[in-house]
């Protein structure tokens, strides 16, 4: 079996939509299908899907509209499995946001061969994303789609001011930054005496979380008469 990833199906043709269901569980994924572009519409507001399957010619809402409906609000790919054959409605299809297009009658293993390249590279995609999300600098780990802060693999507990302050060092890596530049990028608010004191506070209950975890090395350096930097 190959993945339990939720798929939506959507043909008017019942027998074909039930074909391609069949063909999807035995390959071990879990297809939901629907006999309508209205029917996926609302589904997706209930649901979350790894892949749409989707028919063009059906009545009502056509396929076309349906993958454009859906781009307004999801990125979840769609492979377009239509008689429409015409060089056009590939363009279009495309054009709306389309991922693939798998034209009627289909081979089963080319379809399926195509279903599992688009969720390979789903995920592939994920997690470069994953890992760009993740930064590492003098020591400390920040995960920005997870908003945490972690050093030696233990979770700090931060404020959002400290969070951020942390951030943005590190994004630096390892380049002092001045106590006014964190604390405009911080707060949002021009620099000033009392702010370079605030930023100072945060400094230094952000050494004292560290600590707590790790006192072996100084994590946060000063820089003296420039700011601080990740070690």
């Amino acid at each position: 079996m190959e993945t339990t990833s939720h798929i939506c199906v959507c043909d008017d043709e019942a027998a074909i939509a039930d074909l391609v269901r069949k063909l999807l569980a035995d390959e071990g994924y879990r297809p939901s299908v629907c006999y309508s572009a209205a029917q996926v519409l609302d589904l997706m507001t209930r649901d979350r899907f790894d892949l749409v399957i989707l028919d063009i010619m059906m009545p009502g809402i056509d396929g076309f509209t349906c993958c454009r409906e859906i781009r307004k609000k999801s990125q979840v790919p769609v492979i377009f499995l239509t008689a429409k054959d015409e060089e056009i409605d590939k363009v279009v299809g495309f054009e709306l946001g389309a991922d693939d297009y798998v034209v009627k009658p289909f081979k089963p293993r080319e379809l399926m061969a195509r279903v599992k390249a688009r969720l390979r590279r789903t995920s592939v995609d994920a997690s470069r994303v994953q890992a760009q999300s993740v930064l590492e600098a003098g020591g400390v780990t920040i995960d920005e789609a997870a908003y945490t802060a972690s050093v030696l693999g233990e979770e700090l507990a931060l404020t959002p001011k400290e969070y951020a302050i942390l951030l943005c060092l590190a994004k630096q890596a390892g380049r002092p930054v001045a106590s006014s530049e964190l604390f405009e990028a911080v707060w949002g608010e021009p620099a000033s005496v009392q702010g370079n004191n605030t930023v100072m506070v945060h400094i230094r209950h952000l050494r004292k979380k560290i600590a707590a975890i790790d006192s072996s090395q100084e994590y946060i350096e000063t820089v003296w008469g420039v700011g601080y930097k990740l070690g």
